[in-house]
């Protein structure tokens, strides 16, 4: 009797506030030792294992054809102007995608009206761009190239060639479309995930400085990447996602960065309109951003308290 309905679980818990105020203080490479890649134990970190994640929850839909699949984000360390309430939305379907829609809020997405397109000097290849620190980071299309837009300045501020990575469809998730170079912010910061011909289409990992681009550390993993449908970076550990139709997918295979080993999972990760084009996790919020056909939507997740 009654409407039950469950405790609303809050994405930003005391601890990982506290975490971002004291990230100002401390230098960059002892606070990625000291986060997720060194001790994921540690009680200050409010980093964990995946071990859960929720239903979809829808919050736009593209009404044109180029939206069938495309990429949305939040920053979740955004430069004023911005805040972590700006949201950033390329529709990705097309031979010269240049568009960078620019809305107040995920509410504004269901309007369907930005506040501001930006267009890229340059077309972006695929579904695998990031927005962080004020910079949207894509690939420059059929190019095997990282570059940062400067979201203030409206220009290109750096780009970088990722060495060996394979692009415009030689390794790309399974669905295919291009995705063969991939952008992930967690905890720690920048990763770009792809694949060379060294490493035989297994997943490569690797840590991006976000100001120079410069590639800090790479891990090699055993993950085929055209085995998987997408992946994503929590607290240094990067997970897989098994089909992009399967309605009923899982989370299935973890890379942890700190170990440099994998493992099996078996985590249930509903595709509701079977078509996972792009998935990526906002640290700030504690969800995975996703879009399935069309559908802009996110997914809260859970993660163990070690």
């Amino acid at each position: 009797p009654g409407s039950t309905t469950a405790p609303r679980w809050d994405p930003q818990p005391l601890t990982y506030q506290e975490l971002q105020s004291e990230r100002t203080e401390v230098p960059v490479s002892r606070l990625l030792e000291e986060t997720a890649l060194g001790r994921p134990g540690s009680k200050d970190s409010g980093c964990g294992e995946l071990v859960w994640v929720g239903e979809p929850v829808v919050f736009g839909r593209a009404e044109s054809i180029a939206g069938k699949y495309g990429v949305w984000m939040k920053d979740p360390e955004p430069v004023p102007p911005f805040t972590r309430e700006t949201t950033w939305r390329v529709d990705a379907v097309g031979t010269e995608v240049r568009q960078l829609f620019q809305y107040e809020a995920a509410e504004q997405l269901a309007r369907g009206y930005p506040a501001k397109v930006h267009i890229l000097p340059q077309p972006l290849e695929s579904t695998g761009a990031v927005v962080y620190r004020g910079g949207l980071f894509f690939q420059p299309r059929r190019s095997r190239t990282v570059a940062r837009y400067d979201l203030r300045g409206e220009a290109v501020t750096v780009e970088r060639e990722i060495p060996g990575a394979g692009y415009h469809g030689q390794y790309p998730y399974s669905w295919g479309g291009y995705t063969d170079i991939d952008l992930a912010v967690d905890e720690t910061g920048l990763w770009v995930i792809y694949s060379t011909e060294k490493a035989r289409g297994a997943i490569v990992l690797s840590k991006l400085d976000p100001e120079t681009l410069e590639i800090r550390r790479t891990w090699e993993t055993n993950i085929r990447k055209r085995g998987v449908a997408n992946s994503f970076v929590i607290c240094g550990t990067l997970y897989t996602v098994s089909s992009y139709s399967a309605h009923n997918a899982t989370v299935n295979f973890a890379y942890n960065t700190a170990t440099s080993t994998s493992r099996a999972l078996s985590i249930p990760f509903e595709n509701r309109f079977r078509y996972l084009s792009m998935v990526d996790y906002n640290p700030a919020e504690r969800q995975l951003f996703a879009w399935d056909s069309f559908n802009m939507v996110t997914y809260p997740v859970r993660l163990s308290q070690a």
